[in-house]
């Protein structure tokens, strides 16, 4: 109906000066004929202008106001000469009218708020009565922006802008009816043999298909595929018979996965095996998750857990100890692991067990004794009770990762996150002197977030305390390096995500799965 009406008009007509004021003429939403000059426009069979002159309207809270008065005045009206309670006032005007009413009157010195009565402070006389009633009441069904500029600021903020409208003339491929072009030959046309009086639509090979559907992967998970495939290529060192240190000559020994499938861990295995006193403030409940049941561990090794015990109480290795009484029920208890390390607590064990019982000497590489050296891997989910912000989770995925051989120093715990992070595309690090009660010397790892325009701490480092590897049973001159980053802050950085909750937890908008970049190029 609407495409009618326009291209009847202009079969008889030059031009269509205004399609608001077409629309209102011939009844039919301004909306449909908007619409239709458009698609008319779009095949040329009228050239469509804009008109640039901006008209305006009341909105429906104006058009209430124009008939009712505002709601100061509305207000006023409602309190009788002999005043009102707050309560009675109340019920008989709008809670929207009550609330803005009362804040103007007031301040227009109309009325007087009294702790349990309100009263007028000014006489009713009719042409105030209808102040800014009259304004609107007489206010034009529409008018354009010159009008406006000198209409009261009060009446202004009851307009709406309504959407500008068209010119409409011929265009060069004009018919006072469109032809319905069909999209496709089906069998009919073919059977009735008119599909060569047929017009059909033209193909726009420019323009897009439908996307397709398909499943993406999250950044934390290429990161985490990241994290397996990029290990670092730094060599281990070797200590030959001559103790003169030697790579192994292009040999990269892969990093083996630890096992990290137990989220719950004892005590004893998340801090006391790695040297941490039982009084440390990370073992307090406001900073650890423990559970209720099952509240304790059922075994431990007990040759293993007294020896921990004995360097806890007295030291031994070449340490003081922290001379205090170790309790067993404190190292019993169990808890949603705060770190990976219990882990790697484990298989350091295991590692010196393996070492001292299963191994000859000929199969080792290392001339001090029966050991092997290792490169163990790992990236799970570790739980923290931490408050929630922008840069920190209660629960987030760790990935930590530990060189164990003869002879290692920090120059090479330094030169292996170096190549571990450049592999993610992270150059810009630095490196601060710290304190962890399992690693010395130890040092935090920071990273520059482009985003935040500040340096963010993306993990810890060091070297593991021989309080910590003797009592395990592995060879005094076995280091181990070690380092623990967070999975969700590189990632951060990598993929410009400046608040932590939007990459992980419930509040993620999954449309960001679809929009990080399908993979990172130049790493």
């Amino acid at each position: 109906m609407a495409e009618e009406a326009v291209l009847g008009y202009l079969e008889k007509n030059e031009e269509i000066s205004d399609s608001g004021k077409f629309a209102e003429e011939k009844g039919i939403s301004h909306d449909e004929i908007v619409n239709v000059i458009k698609s008319l426009n779009g095949f040329r069979l009228v050239d469509a202008q804009d008109i640039k002159r901006e008209r305006w309207m009341l909105t429906q809270e104006g058009d209430m106001y124009a008939k009712d008065g505002s709601p100061e005045v509305q207000l006023f009206l409602a309190v009788p000469p002999e005043g009102i309670t707050r309560e009675k006032l109340q019920e008989k005007v709008e809670p929207s009218i009550y609330k803005i009413g009362c804040t103007q009157a007031i301040k227009n010195k109309w009325i007087e708020m009294g702790k349990l009565e309100v009263s007028r402070k000014v006489l009713l006389s009719e042409n105030f009565a209808i102040e800014l009633k009259s304004d609107l009441l007489y206010f034009p069904v529409e008018c354009f922006t010159e009008d406006v500029q000198h209409v009261d600021d009060r009446v202004r903020d009851l307009l709406i802008q309504i959407q500008n409208g068209y010119s409409v003339k011929k265009g060069p491929e004009y018919i006072s009816k469109r032809k319905k072009v069909a999209t496709d030959l089906t069998r009919e046309n073919l059977q009735r043999d008119d599909w060569k009086e047929i017009e059909f639509k033209e193909y726009n090979f420019l323009a897009k298909g439908q996307p397709t559907e398909c499943g993406c992967l999250h950044p934390l998970l290429k990161a985490f595929g990241n994290g397996k495939v990029m290990q670092p290529t730094t060599h281990l060192l070797t200590v030959a018979s001559h103790l003169t240190y030697l790579p192994f000559h292009g040999i990269l020994r892969k990093f083996e996965e630890m096992p990290t499938n137990n989220f719950v861990e004892s005590s004893f295995w998340n801090f006391d095996a790695l040297f941490q006193p039982q009084q440390h403030p990370a073992r307090d409940s406001h900073d650890t998750f423990f559970l209720k049941e099952p509240s304790t561990t059922r075994s431990l090794p007990e040759d293993y857990v007294e020896r921990v015990k004995r360097v806890h109480e007295s030291g031994g290795y070449g340490s003081r100890g922290y001379g205090y009484e170790w309790k067993r029920e404190e190292a019993n208890k169990n808890l949603l692991r705060t770190h990976t390390t219990a882990v790697s607590s484990r298989m350091l064990y295991a590692l010196a067990q393996f070492s001292m019982y299963g191994m000859s000497r000929e199969e080792c590489s290392c001339d001090l004794g029966p050991f092997a050296p290792k490169r163990y891997y790992s990236i799970d989910r570790v739980f923290r009770n931490e408050a929630v912000d922008r840069t920190h989770l209660a629960e987030f995925h760790h990935i930590e990762g530990l060189i164990c051989d003869c002879g290692l120093t920090l120059g090479h715990l330094i030169g292996v996150l170096h190549d571990f992070f450049s592999r993610l595309g992270m150059s810009k690090l630095k490196f601060k002197p710290a304190f962890n009660p399992y690693t010395e010397p130890s040092m935090e790892i920071f990273s520059y977030h482009e985003g935040l325009q500040k340096w963010v701490e993306i993990g810890n480092s060091g070297m593991f305390r021989p309080e910590m590897l003797l009592p395990m049973g592995l060879p005094e001159d076995v280091q181990v390096i070690a380092w623990g980053v967070s999975l969700e802050r590189p990632t951060m950085i990598l993929y410009g995500i400046d608040n932590i909750r939007d990459l992980f937890g419930h509040k993620v908008d999954l449309s960001l799965i679809k929009r990080n970049p399908i993979c990172r190029l130049g790493l």
